[in-house]
Order: structure tokens, then C-alpha cells, then sequence
């Protein structure tokens, strides 16, 4: 019993760690980032890499709603299909998130490829936006949040709703089987995307996006599967069965914020037998190994620090802002902008349009700043 708990448990910190591998080097390769695609948006009103971020979207739509229906994983126990929708913590955490990540200049996720091609810039981001997160978690802001806006939420739980999907909702309002009402919501959803995303003819002859934006959503899919089904079994002490290796102890995919927090808490407190390993922290490790094998293979390897004062204090409070926000509205552009919507939550997407929102305010902020000056 005990060599099969710790099998469960090694194959879901494994998995992570080659999922989130895999994941830094596809994105490496094709530049793929969140606030950049908006940046591209605003300034030059080039879509090509939001195109590839909404394809990736629904990829993952496509894969995690099939392992829903088909019974593999069950998502009404993930996080971000938790019954009580805290909608303003998810849309002022994403608003947060969205300020910083473009005062910082990109998410955690580019934070971490940048790491792995040899930032120390990134290095020092990701640093304070884990000490952030973990304040966030447990600290002086976690006390902020747990009391003022977390409080304020919709419990869908008492209005029957199992859980907080976009199928849930179509099967509540018209009495659909819910596993009719599932598919339904996201073919709706993934039709509505491919259209966008495909009727774009540059797009359409940009081989590199596409499989890149194929591989990175079946790589959130796969982190339901590790974590939702081969990390699912007992518990030898408690007899119950269980999520193994995961810090929310239940099934997650792929998401930044949260898993710098825990693998700080992991550097910090190494001697503590109740801490250990998880996919989020393999996660974390995984992106960085993955990022740094593309620059050594490409030969784009270099050392990076900051280009001015000006520069490290814009850095630094972004990433403080980026560590409370996405703590606060339960992800980042990939923990929520992928993984979330992967589930369909409407939770996911407020934080999701938080978090756009406040970027393109910021965005359009600096622009016209820059030409003031």
C-alpha cells in the first residue's frame, strides 16, 4: 500500500515536471506570452500571437471537457469549479495581476522562460512575486483577502448548481442532461474560437503557432489527467481515496503563481518531513529546465539584469502586484487564462477579463506617457 501511495505520488510530481518541461520549451520556441499578445494588440494591432494563446484555449477545452464527459477526472472538486463563485476577489485579483504583469513585462509563466535563458532579472521577479503569493496564501495579505473580499461571492451550491461551469449553468437554466449540457457549452465555445482564430490568413500559414498553440493546450489537459486520474487513489493511513502531490489537495493543471509561493516554502522550511515535492513545484522547475534547453540548444542563452533603477522598481512591483492578484483571483494567464477555462468556470472568466483589463489600461497608460515625455 505504502509503495503505491508513493508511486501515485511520483508519477503525478514526474508528470508535472515533464508536462511544465515541455511547456517552457514550446513556449520558448514560439514566443508564446500572454501580455505580449495584448502588447502586439495595442501597439502594433497585430493579433497573431492572441490567436495562438485563444487556440491553446481551445484545445484544452476540447481535451478536458472529453475527460470530463468520459469520467476520468472529476472536475466539479477543482478549484476553480468550486461551487461559491468569489467574484469580486477573482475580478480585482485579475485586474491586479493584469497592472502588474505588464508593469513587470510579462506573467510569471514569461518570467520563468526568461529564467531559463539566463535572466537574473526574472530571477529577482519571481523571487518577491513568491514571497507575494505566500503573504497572499498565509500572510499579512491573506488576511486582507480572507476578510474583505472573499466575503463578497454567489454560492451557487445552495441554488442547486454542482458546480460553477458554463454547462452547469446551460443544464440549471434548461434542464438539459448535464453531460449533454457539457458538450453543448463547449462546442459552442471552441466553434466560436476556431472561427476567430482561423479566419485570419496569415495566421492560417503560421504552421509554428498553431502546433505550438495544439501542443501547450493538450499540455493543460494532460496536467487534469496526471493530477485528476493517475494522482487518484488511498490513502494507506486513512483508508480515503485521494489527490496525490498536489498543494490544494485535489486536481489541478498547470498554473505559476501559487507553486512559486510552495516551492519557496519547500527552499525555506527543507527540513519539515510534512513538506514535499508537488506538481505545482515540478511544475515551476519543469518550465525553467524546458526554457533553458531551447537557449542552449538555439544558442540563445544569455545573461540578463536590470537595465536601470527605473527598470528594477517597475520590476518589483509588478511582481508584488502579480503575487497578490494572482493568488487572489486564483491563477494567472495560465493557471486561469488556460487551465481555468479549460474547466469552463465562469469564475475563470472574470479573473481572465480582470486580468486583460487591467494590462491594456496599463498598456495604454505607459504609451501615452511615453509620448508625453
Amino acid at each position: 500500500m505504502e509503495a503505491s501511495a508513493a508511486s501515485l505520488g511520483t508519477y503525478v510530481v514526474g508528470g508535472g515536471f515533464a508536462l511544465a518541461f515541455v511547456f517552457g520549451l514550446v513556449a520558448a520556441k514560439t514566443n508564446f506570452c500572454t501580455m505580449g499578445a495584448l502588447s502586439d494588440i495595442v501597439n502594433m494591432g497585430h493579433w497573431g500571437r492572441m490567436r495562438m494563446w485563444l487556440l491553446a484555449i481551445a484545445v484544452a477545452i476540447v481535451g478536458t471537457s472529453w475527460l470530463s464527459y468520459a469520467g476520468l477526472v472529476d472536475l466539479t472538486k477543482s478549484v476553480p469549479q468550486r461551487p461559491v463563485l468569489a467574484w469580486l476577489s477573482l475580478a480585482l485579483g485579475g485586474l491586479i495581476f493584469g497592472v502588474g504583469m505588464t508593469l513587470a513585462g510579462g506573467c510569471a509563466n514569461k518570467n520563468l522562460i526568461r529564467l531559463g535563458g539566463g535572466s537574473m532579472r526574472s530571477l529577482v521577479v519571481l523571487v518577491f512575486m513568491g514571497i507575494a503569493s505566500y503573504m497572499t496564501l498565509k500572510g499579512l495579505f491573506g488576511q486582507w483577502r480572507a476578510s474583505l473580499l472573499d466575503p463578497v461571492n454567489v454560492n451557487l451550491g445552495e441554488r442547486g448548481w454542482a458546480d460553477q461551469g458554463l454547462g452547469t449553468a446551460l443544464a440549471q437554466a434548461t434542464g438539459m442532461d448535464a453531460k449533454t449540457a457539457l458538450l453543448a457549452m463547449s462546442a459552442a465555445c471552441v466553434l466560436a474560437l476556431l472561427v476567430f482564430v482561423f479566419k485570419d490568413k496569415r495566421f492560417r500559414g503560421n504552421s509554428m503557432q498553431i502546433v505550438g498553440a495544439v501542443v501547450l493546450g493538450a499540455l493543460v489537459v494532460g496536467g487534469w489527467y496526471v493530477t485528476g486520474h493517475l494522482g487518484f487513489g488511498e490513502n494507506p493511513e486513512t483508508l480515503e481515496t485521494v489527490y496525490f502531490a498536489t498543494n490544494t489537495r485535489t486536481l489541478e493543471s498547470l498554473s505559476f503563481v501559487a507553486p512559486l509561493a510552495f516551492s519557496l516554502e519547500l527552499l525555506m522550511l527543507w527540513t519539515d518531513s510534512s513538506l514535499h515535492a508537488s506538481f505545482g513545484i515540478a511544475s515551476v522547475l519543469g518550465v525553467i529546465a524546458g526554457s533553458a534547453a531551447y537557449a542552449l540548444a538555439s544558442k540563445s542563452f544569455r545573461w540578463e539584469g536590470f537595465a536601470s533603477m527605473g527598470d528594477l522598481r517597475n520590476q518589483l512591483v509588478g511582481a508584488m502586484l502579480m503575487g497578490f492578484g494572482g493568488v487572489t483571483a486564483l491563477g494567472c494567464t495560465i493557471g486561469q487564462g488556460l487551465s481555468g477555462l479549460s474547466t469552463l468556470a465562469i469564475g475563470s472568466f472574470i479573473a481572465v477579463a480582470g486580468i486583460m483589463a487591467g494590462s491594456v489600461a496599463t498598456l495604454k497608460y505607459m504609451l501615452w506617457k511615453m509620448e508625453q515625455e
